[in-house]
């Protein structure tokens, strides 16, 4: 069996989809096919000896529609379907352009008579009622020729017994005009006749205004859909680009830079420091420290080494590496990533439209119904005009406007509603979707945890002080590049501690640093280094284990055989990430996490936060697979992530939700961006869906009701007994006023409020969640705290005072902060030594203006 995947134009809906998927699975030796409406893509396995490309390709426009094979460039033809996409979106905003353009005089000639806006004169009069009429035409259609593709696709879907939203257009539409070039041509024999009353009759029954709010208002929704469509081609386009162009190779003894893809399995690969590994391979020689969170999701850059393994778009540190590469081409890491991230975009089921469903049954119906009524009232004895007005009155009335406006309305508030939270659903898809939601896998490292190591405890071991274990460290650390050593550099330059120059300085790799301060020898790293150095560490044995099994990474200092004391870190919880796992637990869906830290780790922060379900030690083709399997046991997934290595269980996922701050990819890959880096804002973007869901789904039953309960009444089931038969210019008018019922309840979600995020977002967990570990001998890092009232302006929701909240926390120093809406101050604990400017500052920084502070 051959797999090949082709790119299809022309669809415009899901019934579009349906179509083309039938055409090609009911070909002989087709085996599967899977359309992808949103890509525009196909993916078809058959068996090759009994079809070929062609005959796909064949089958497809014989269905309406284009199709032509990817081939061996799926690169280009990702660039060609965006650059379609990029064409699609302005070419419809030229048509919305144009059709405002001479809508707006239509609707003014149309329809401001009606509330005393005066009319040019040769338009007024009755002498003048052919003008009148011929100039709404001569308006409408250039409207209608900019909207030609809802014609010839509804009708072709039509006739194809596959109605769709375009064929209630075109339906709507046609008959709009249709009465109105039957209405000129009666006022046109009534004033040849000099029957004034026949002419005035049919004066106002003119809805060419009807034909172009239609097409107009129709194509403002697809634009905006259009909109979103562009995006999501971006996601595989940055993992090409992050892949490096060349590299550089020993052949012959000498260094020379070749073109990526000239790598062959087995050179010698030199990486200088800083740059990107160009394959992956083994290290040979060097000693390094490779930044792998892109990859893997590792918070701390890993140690490299003869023997190791280094993976493609890594990051290299300090030193340099030379390594033998074993994968190059479409074998690496990354090129395998690109290929999950195709895959699970192609193999995405496209969702069913409710209006699209209900225009399948209806449609027909409502066609049906109008000759109907046309056929009985000529078998009645009534007159041809009589019977061709009542048909008519059906199909008016059964216009799709608010049918059409139902969705993309209600979508366009709720995303205008989503911004607001800082929530960006990049297309009406994933806003649907999100509320069918009942399992969320969230990534650890920059999604839960802060992404970055800091210090979290700092054990002196009497008789030496805390200050003195800081001093000792810093200035241990300070030729240091490794990741631990740089955090508690950081934190001593935090608290103040004058950092010495070390000399002699050698680090172990593996082990630790080793170096001498005034003469004398100092030691830094763990445990196995302590031994061999000859320092007693069994008193910190127990306070290490502890801090191990919360998830810490402790490291030992000496003083030539004597303990000084141990400072742990650890990828610190963010101050909202227990609040978010209990919210989405609230609301009923499972929390999973996926990380590809270590298992302890892992355990560490799944307790602390409340999660049902830590996977650890995951690569990102385990993350997919993962997803994948959830899927297959019935979930609807959403993943949570910010990585490259999250790409492929974003695009694998029923709702993929990327960080703000996280990586391109990441956010090219995900359906909904939230933009402020807060997991509460995943509660809020499912909660805000399962609104706007709520929204549609009454939209779209009051647009329908209004069509039942106004068709008996346009048929004129009403006329024997009560003399009532709707005139099409009232059946329009109900049509009218269905539109405004649908945008007004759609409106309504302006008022949303995230009930989840406000309930849970006092439960936030400091910035540093695990408590320090300590016994009598050691001293916990900290001062004697004390409390200060600081004012704020500017706040004004929940989100705000998250926001200040989470700044003031990470101020140095800060064990809490109580930020209050209705008082417009905070209450800070804190050492002594934070400063009133240090917080005013952070104040200021969260976008806020800080006040007078004051000590409580």
């Amino acid at each position: 069996m051959k797999q090949e995947k082709f790119t299809v134009t022309g669809m415009t809906c899901a019934a579009c989809q349906s179509h083309v998927q039938k055409a090609v699975s009911t070909l002989q030796g087709v085996q599967d096919c899977n359309v992808n409406l949103l890509s525009g893509t196909m993916t078809a396995q058959f068996d090759e000896a009994a079809l070929s490309d062609g005959d796909i390709c064949a089958a497809v426009k014989k269905a309406g529609y284009g199709a032509q094979p990817v081939g061996k460039n799926p690169a280009a033809a990702e660039k060609t379907a965006r650059q379609r996409a990029q064409e699609e979106l302005h070419s419809m905003k030229s048509r919305l352009i144009l059709s405002l353009i001479f809508f707006i005089p239509l609707f003014y000639i149309s329809m401001g008579h009606m509330i005393g806006l005066p009319l040019p004169s040769f338009l007024s009069g009755m002498q003048n009622a052919i003008t009148y009429g011929m100039v709404q035409l001569l308006l409408l259609l250039p409207i209608a020729y900019a909207n030609r593709s809802y014609f010839i696709n509804g009708y072709r879907s039509l006739f194809g017994r596959a109605p769709n939203m375009d064929s209630l257009i075109a339906i709507g539409a046609t008959a709009a005009v249709a009465y109105g070039v039957f209405a000129i041509c009666r006022m046109g024999n009534g004033l040849a006749a000099g029957d004034m009353a026949l002419a005035e009759k049919y004066h106002m029954d003119l809805y060419f205004e009807s034909a172009g709010t239609i097409l107009t208002l129709i194509t403002v929704g697809k634009y905006l859909e259009s909109r979103s469509r562009g995006q999501t081609t971006e996601a595989v386009e940055k993992l090409m680009d992050l892949k490096p162009q060349t590299a550089v190779v020993l052949r012959n003894g000498t260094e020379q830079e070749v073109p990526i893809d000239k790598v062959l399995t087995g050179e010698l690969v030199v990486v200088r420091p800083g740059a990107s590994i160009p394959v992956d391979g083994v290290v040979t020689d060097g000693l390094s420290a490779v930044d792998q969170s892109a990859i893997t999701g590792e918070s701390i850059p890993v140690e490299k080494q003869a023997g190791d393994e280094v993976i493609t778009a890594t990051i290299n540190g300090t030193g340099r590496l030379v390594f033998r590469a074993t994968k190059v081409g479409d074998d690496t890491t990354l090129s395998q990533i690109i290929h999950l991230v195709e895959d699970a975009g192609s193999s995405k089921a496209p969702i069913a439209r409710l209006a699209d469903k209900i225009a399948g049954v209806f449609v027909p119906i409502v066609i049906a119904i109008a000759a109907v009524t046309a056929v009985i009232w000529l078998l009645l004895g009534y007159a041809p005009e009589f019977a061709l007005r009542a048909g008519i009155a059906v199909l008016v009335i059964s216009c799709p406007c608010a049918l059409g406006l139902a969705t993309p309305v209600a979508i366009m508030v709720g995303t205008g509603k989503g911004a607001q939270f800082g929530i960006l659903y990049k297309s009406a898809e994933a806003l649907e979707t999100a509320h069918t939601i009942d399992t969320v896998v969230l990534d650890k490292t920059g999604t839960l945890t802060q992404g970055r190591p800091a210090v979290t405890d700092v054990l002196a071991q009497a008789p030496f002080t805390e200050a003195e274990l800081l001093q000792t460290a810093a200035a241990l650390e300070k030729p240091s590049e490794h990741p631990l050593a740089q955090a508690v550099l950081q934190y001593a330059k935090e608290q103040g501690v004058s950092i010495q120059e070390a000399e002699e300085f050698e680090a172990v790799p593996g082990r630790g640093v080793r170096a001498k301060l005034s003469g004398e020898v100092f030691s830094a790293g763990n445990a196995a280094f302590m031994h061999e150095c000859g320092a007693d560490i069994s008193t910190l044995e127990q306070q290490a284990q502890a801090l191990a099994e919360a998830g810490k990474t402790p490291l030992y200092f000496a003083k030539g055989s004597r303990s000084l004391g141990m400072i742990a870190a650890a990828d610190p919880v963010k101050p909202t990430s227990k609040a978010a796992v209990r919210a989405l637990r609230h609301m009923g869906l499972s929390v999973v996490m996926l990380t590809g830290d270590n298992r302890r780790t892992a355990e560490a922060i799944r307790t602390e936060l409340g999660i049902d379900r830590a996977v650890a030690e995951v690569l990102p083709q385990d993350k997919e697979r993962e997803v994948r399997s959830l899927q297959e046991a019935g979930h609807k997934v959403a993943m949570v992530g910010d990585g490259i290595n999250d790409a492929p269980a974003l695009t694998r996922s029923d709702v993929g939700l990327a960080i703000g701050a996280g990586t391109d990819i990441a956010i090219a890959s995900a359906d909904i961006v939230l933009m402020k880096s807060d997991l509460l804002d995943a509660v809020t973007a499912i909660e805000l869906s399962r609104a706007v869901i709520r929204n549609v789904k009454e939209n779209l039953f009051w647009a329908f009701f209004y069509n039942v309960c106004g068709i008996p009444l346009a048929a004129g089931v009403f006329y024997p007994l009560l003399g009532w038969q709707l005139n099409p210019m009232f059946a329009a008018a109900a049509m009218s006023l269905s539109s405004v019922f649908v945008v007004t309840n759609a409106l309504r979600l302006r008022l949303f409020k995230p009930k989840q995020t406000q309930r849970f977002l006092a439960e936030k967990t400091p910035a540093v969640s695990i408590p320090s570990t300590q016994n009598n001998s050691i001293h916990s890092k900290g001062a004697v705290p004390m409390k200060k009232v600081i004012f704020i302006e500017g706040m004004m929701c929940e989100h705000c005072k998250a926001h200040v909240t989470e700044a003031l926390q990470k101020v140095p120093g800060v064990t809490e902060a109580n930020v209050s809406l209705e008082q417009k101050n905070a209450a800070v604990t804190c050492g002594a030594e934070v400063t009133d400017e240090a917080l005013q500052k952070a104040v200021t920084e969260a976008g806020y203006r800080p006040g007078k502070v004051e000590e409580a």
